[in-house]
């Protein structure tokens, strides 16, 4: 799976193709950090914590229930109840994506009984629970490359950041950031070298 996600940034960073977009930070919080600005009721810190995980649970609930209405409504309800329930997440237990996408899918089922109580839903939860460990598998994935980006040099990061997060071509880099667009090639080329290594250790 590291090499399915890498290959992918890989393939964003080419010329014309445009990646996910999304606001790069300078630095960006540990979920630890997010969830105890949570437990302060920092509404920031709980906007971050959707932006982050928002995907996950939404796809744990989709393949659960196959409705995108009754999915976007297990999505809501599962960071209503981080909202108001952040101390229900305990740190030594298990990273926070984890936790989230096994609340999403047991809400999920839960929903799928309701809707169709006389049907069994053993099948669903058996197809449900080994998606679920590929989704908590890809957020772990993703966890660890961020982390491996912070120790990357600021101008490689940057890089990275506007051609996965921004969805830039080389040539708009080039353009943004008024580097050559050999320079900017370089550094995207090696930044990626070094997630693999960083991957792999």
């Amino acid at each position: 799976m590291a090499d399915e996600l890498l290959n992918s940034m890989d393939s964003a960073f080419r010329p014309g193709q445009p990646g996910e977009r999304a606001q790069p930070g300078s630095e960006r919080a540990t979920d630890a950090e997010l969830m105890d600005r949570v437990r302060a009721s920092d509404q920031k810190a709980m906007a971050e914590v959707f932006d982050r995980y928002s995907g996950l649970v939404y796809s744990v609930a989709l393949r659960v229930l196959g409705d995108t209405v009754q999915a976007e409504d297990v999505t809501q309800d599962i960071f209503f109840q981080v909202w108001k329930g952040p101390h229900a997440y305990v740190q030594m237990r298990g990273s926070l994506g984890a936790w989230m996408a096994v609340m999403a899918r047991n809400r999920a089922i839960d929903v799928l009984r309701r809707r169709k109580p006389s049907d069994p839903v053993e099948a669903v939860m058996l197809a449900s629970a080994t998606n679920l460990a590929s989704e908590v598998e890809r957020a772990r994935l993703m966890e660890k490359i961020r982390g491996v980006m912070q120790g990357l040099p600021a101008e490689q990061k940057r890089s990275v950041e506007l051609a996965f997060f921004d969805g830039l071509t080389h040539n708009e880099i080039a353009a943004k950031t008024g580097d050559a667009l050999g320079t900017v090639k370089t550094r995207i080329r090696t930044a990626l070298m070094s997630l693999r290594k960083g991957l792999a250790s």
